[in-house]
């Protein structure tokens, strides 16, 4: 296994709340839809502030800090998102003391204009899953200094999109990112396969590097793409693959050998061994994305109380306490909390978007409805959507809901054959006829 590198996992990992970044100057801001930690978006419900986590780690005191920030400058909701970062809703009119308080804590970026560009996803159990080839979080950190102190770099679109994976039995290997890097062994040696607009679970690589050029590499496919794209192609998706290959100086290795292992779909609830001994991992998920600055605060004495002081936030809309020595009734505390802890409570496998009760572009309060349909016990994997944004969802879920009107919804179960949400089953469903339809058909038909 490749050593780590002194200096860069404190910074990725931070294990107190003090700053850890200068205050940045507001003044170099760039337009954006997107929600920073910055920039305040606003919606049906007030102002979002998205906070980027490095590696989607958070230290304890963080945590309360942003507990803290959204109790007294917002209406108290915090959303955990599918690219493990947070977000905090119905800021009003004091988002200026909001942004100084997170500042404060060290959860802003060095400079403003780095802040939209730090979009690197690793697995929730980087440096401590015991199926990893290498512990990828030095790595990410060299790649996140890069993209965030890097002036060339702030021109990437906010949803521009990184993800590195080491090869951990924990990761989610559906999401579509503009560079992903996936670690695998060949003849002993141990290499980063990649593809473009893509993702590990879905996608053949295109080709490999040793892992030691990993950061070169993103370097060099990121320069490529700023050299070709015309400022109308934001994305890797709008540009020819072999274009940006043709653009890469580094040596390319063929990609022999390559087959990442399926992730333990499960891994993201309950208490697992880590790589390092007599030390587990514990994991739960935030019903539908969302919880309160209690249930932070919670989590965050857990982390304190059991852990090491930390806590990482997966994309799967939930949270893990790492370096747990002893976590017996560690789960039993967070479901007390709110948190879901069991792939059997029905809630834990609805994901939805922030619907008409906060988003003016949704049809339907697709919240509570899924609260509905969790009721209805199912037993799929769904996602409600309010609008075809499809925003809770970075991919096309087993079974898509799509908003028509208040309590309805167009039916869609996911084909690999079929673009977007997939094969249309039924238009204009309420609820309760979607549970009924869902509980008739066997469940190996939308199996993957």
């Amino acid at each position: 296994m490749p050593p780590d590198k002194a200096g860069i996992i404190p910074r990725l990992y931070p294990s107190t709340g003090s700053p850890v970044n200068p205050t940045p100057a507001l003044n170099t801001l760039r337009p954006s839809a997107c929600p920073g930690l910055l920039r305040i978006v606003q919606a049906l419900d007030g102002g979002i502030c998205r906070i980027k986590l490095a590696g989607g780690s958070i230290s304890a005191a963080q945590a309360n800090a942003v507990a803290d920030a959204a109790q007294a400058y917002a209406g108290g909701v915090i959303e955990a998102t599918n690219r493990a970062n947070l977000q905090i809703r119905g800021i009003g009119a004091e988002q200026d003391a909001l942004i100084a308080m997170l500042l404060a804590a060290g959860l802003g970026p060095n400079n403003a204009a780095g802040d939209d560009v730090r979009n690197l996803m690793l697995s929730p159990s980087a440096g401590i899953d015991p199926q990893m080839l290498f512990d990828t979080r030095p790595l990410a950190g060299q790649i996140l200094a890069t993209l965030e102190n890097h002036p060339r770099f702030h021109a990437l679109s906010a949803k521009f999109a990184v993800q590195l994976d080491g090869g951990e039995a924990l990761a989610m290997l559906e999401h579509h990112h503009d560079l992903w890097l996936s670690a695998f062994v060949r003849n002993g040696q141990t290499l980063l396969a990649f593809g473009l607009a893509g993702c590990p679970g879905l996608d053949a690589p295109l080709a490999a590097v040793r892992w030691e050029q990993g950061h070169a590499l993103v370097v060099a496919v990121l320069d490529a793409f700023l050299e070709l794209a015309t400022p109308e192609q934001t994305r890797m998706r709008h540009l020819p693959v072999d274009n940006v290959l043709g653009r890469l100086s580094l040596p390319l290795l063929p990609i022999e050998g390559f087959k990442r292992p399926p992730s333990g779909a499960l891994l993201h609830l309950g208490t697992y061994p880590q790589e390092q001994k007599n030390q587990f991992y514990v994991a739960a998920v935030a019903p539908l994305g969302r919880l309160d600055s209690l249930m932070l605060k919670g989590a965050a004495q857990l982390a304190s109380d059991y852990g090491d002081g930390t806590l990482r936030f997966t994309p799967w809309q939930g949270v893990l306490l790492p370096n747990v020595e002893k976590p017996h009734g560690v789960t039993e505390r967070l479901a007390q909390l709110g948190f879901l802890c069991s792939i059997d409570q029905p809630l834990a496998r609805m994901t939805a978007c922030t619907g008409s009760s906060g988003c003016a572009k949704a049809l339907a309060d697709t919240k509570a409805d899924a609260v509905q349909l969790a009721a209805l016990h199912t037993g799929f994997d769904v996602h409600l959507s309010g609008c075809p944004r499809s925003c809770a969802a970075a991919h096309t879920a087993p079974v898509t809901l799509l908003a028509v009107s208040p309590g309805h919804y167009d039916l869609y179960f996911r084909e690999a054959a079929q673009p977007g949400f997939g094969r249309l089953h039924a238009r204009n469903l309420s609820i309760e006829a979607a549970g009924a339809l869902l509980r008739a058909r066997p469940r190996s038909n939308t199996d993957d």
